[in-house]
């Protein structure tokens, strides 16, 4: 374990030194941002617009009585989404997206002998495969809680007129009271957070593959496990140092 960690530590050290060409560095980080904000921005968002509108029908279910005002869905949906739905949802469905394919992607190079290429002509290989990759998570991935969480909370809207359980009048209204802007900040951590740890899990895995495809299907998995894995880890460490 601590041998993994050690290498880990590593190839981190190695992806973050000075660039050969920036240019050329700066191309592979445009084309990364693309795929993990543009490519996964229609799961992110079906998946977003039902978890809210789920959320307030569930609040709504289990608070609505003569004693609890009803603008209190809103501001339960409102908290719920922004500090637990949104970021650790939307991290878990992209392990599961951006960081099989990463891991394939670069697990593949390595079976392939691509990155042995580049290595003897003097490229820094976890720099130009990896760095793009990790700054396009810690990028791409709070852009896209951020949308998840506007269409969770227009989820929950829809929700409120369809059933008309709540009143879209006292679901704006529980949106707006009582806001902290500290669950804001707890959320912007947790997805910076959540984008590192897939991307640089993901690579990891990919850049020490050993074996054919077999093994390259093997790393992926273990990659999006493991991810999966730190990224409710994170969430709690978080949630306690900062809530």
């Amino acid at each position: 374990m601590f041998h993994s960690l050690g290498k880990y530590i590593l190839l981190l050290r190695l992806s973050f030194k000075k660039p050969e060409k920036f240019s050329v560095y700066w191309s592979e980080i445009m084309r990364e941002m693309v795929s993990v904000g543009i490519g996964s921005l229609g799961i992110v968002a079906i998946i977003s617009l039902f978890i809210g509108a789920v959320a307030t029908i569930q609040t709504a279910f289990q608070l609505i009585s003569d004693f609890i005002p009803k603008t209190v869905v809103g501001g339960i949906t409102r908290d719920s989404t922004i500090l637990e739905f949104s970021p650790t949802i939307t991290a878990l469905v992209l392990a599961g997206r951006v960081g099989s394919a990463m891991a394939s992607q670069i697990g593949t190079m390595r079976v392939t002998e691509q990155i042995d290429a580049l290595e003897i002509m003097g490229v820094n290989a976890p720099g130009y495969l990896i760095s793009p990759k990790i700054i396009a998570g810690v990028t791409m991935i709070p852009l896209l809680v951020i949308i998840s969480v506007c269409l969770g909370l227009t989820g929950g809207y829809i929700a409120c007129a369809a059933s008309q359980d709540v009143s879209t009048n006292d679901y704006l209204r529980g949106l707006t009271d009582g806001f902290n802007p500290v669950i804001a900040t707890v959320c912007c951590v947790k997805a910076v957070s959540f984008g590192f740890v897939i991307t640089s899990i993901c690579s990891y895995q990919g850049f020490y593959v050993n074996g054919g495809s077999l093994e390259v299907g093997q790393s992926a998995t273990r990659g999006v496990v493991w991810s999966c894995i730190m990224i409710l880890f994170c969430d709690l460490i978080i949630s306690r140092l900062l809530l």
